[in-house]
């Protein structure tokens, strides 16, 4: 496996996030509701704030239409119950119109002082069956007009799917110099090219690490054409625990109600379901062993319940900490994490694997924001 190069300099640390399961994705058993853990307000604030409590310097918000809470909005909620972390908010291209959408995310910006941070995503929309061709042209038509109108005095655009002609933009200027940074995830040749010539951190789901690298490879050689680094994040599960076998216990026991036909029924209802990433996450469940797993601590059974991110690293602190060091090595600088149930698997990774981490904020080592900094910023290697 080669090392890809990364945008910021100091590769020992890295953004490692969590994930609020605003999608109705949280359980105690797979598959299997459970009241307590629905989405909602009162539930998913207090998956944030036990984040910030850990130390994670991000915390990921996922968008879906038929389940689950609207993104921007608890977004906006999250701001005055926080103090630290950034909110990586989801962002559906063509939802809302774009103009209207750089205003809204400046607002947030503004409001969370500069802890903004934003997963482009290309999908189709309720009753909507897309081109991917055209999706990812009509996000790639988002993302730049969002840069016209976080930088520019006004908005020019002549595209397939929008047009604007001599649009003022005030008051869309982001909180952030030039506005957050951009993560976003995609297979397909369209995705590569909007992601190296526009977009920030590279996402990719779990597969063997041979493959990874593949697809940091290939990213990166699109970044280049433009003149352009990436850096590269891993959204992946998480089951730690004191031992190996512990580990494993309970990773049985998180899918020990769940049957086929339920599984297919929550993958099936996400709108991206057919998509090449999908795809490739059924693929590593094909070819797992008995137990699930496709190398070493890298376990498919959790996505048996779910669509998109479809594995779980499974091990003793020393195994999860080993395998986290391997993917750095490789060139990967943010881990997208998340566990079930997301409270109480938040506590065990803080508890067992933040302190031996040397973490840091991408925005801040971007240089996003200005002189009007929050009065505490994290550093590199702070853990609040």
């Amino acid at each position: 496996m080669s090392v890809v190069p990364i945008t910021s300099a100091d590769l020992d640390a890295v953004e490692v996030s969590w994930f609020a399961a605003l999608c109705s994705d949280d359980y105690q058993f797979l598959g299997v509701p459970d009241g307590d853990l629905r989405s909602s307000w009162a539930h998913c604030s207090d998956i944030v704030q036990e984040a910030e409590a850990q130390g994670f310097r991000n915390i990921l918000c996922p968008s879906s239409y038929q389940v689950g809470q609207d993104t921007l909005s608890f977004v906006a909620g999250c701001a005055p119950i926080t103090s630290k972390i950034n909110m990586l908010a989801a962002v559906r291209c063509g939802e809302m119109q774009p103009i209207m959408l750089a205003r809204t995310l400046a607002t947030l910006d503004h409001m969370l002082e500069g802890r903004l941070t934003v997963n482009i995503i290309s999908s189709d929309f309720p009753g909507e069956k897309a081109d991917s061709a055209y999706r990812y042209q009509r996000s790639r038509e988002v993302v730049e007009i969002l840069k016209q109108a976080w930088t520019q005095s006004e908005i020019n655009h002549n595209g397939t799917v929008y047009s604007f002609e001599g649009l003022t933009t005030d008051p869309a200027v982001p909180y952030q110099t030039g506005g957050p940074l951009l993560y976003f995830g995609g297979y397909s040749p369209s995705a590569l090219d909007l992601c190296g010539e526009h977009c920030d951190v590279y996402l990719m789901w779990p597969e063997k690490m041979e493959e990874l690298a593949g697809r940091m490879a290939a990213v990166h050689a699109v970044a280049q054409q433009y003149d352009r680094t990436l850096d590269y994040g891993l959204r992946v599960h998480m089951i730690v625990r004191d031992t190996e076998a512990e580990a494993k216990e309970y990773a049985d026991y998180i899918v020990s109600k769940l049957d086929d036909q339920t599984g297919k029924a929550i993958r099936d209802r996400a709108l991206d379901a057919t998509s090449l990433g999908v795809a490739h996450q059924a693929k590593n469940r094909d070819v797992a062993d008995a137990s699930g797993f496709i190398e070493p601590h890298l376990w498919t059974g959790v996505g048996r319940a779910r669509s998109g991110c479809g594995a779980a690293l499974v091990g003793s602190t020393d195994q999860v900490l080993s395998k986290l060091e391997a993917y750095q090595k490789m060139g990967i600088r943010s881990f997208v994490l998340s566990g079930y149930p997301h409270l109480e698997e938040a506590r065990h990774f803080g508890a067992r694997v933040m302190p031996h981490l040397k973490t840091c904020s991408l925005p801040y080592e971007y240089g996003r924001v200005p002189t009007q900094t929050p009065a505490t910023p994290l550093g590199i290697g702070e853990r609040r």
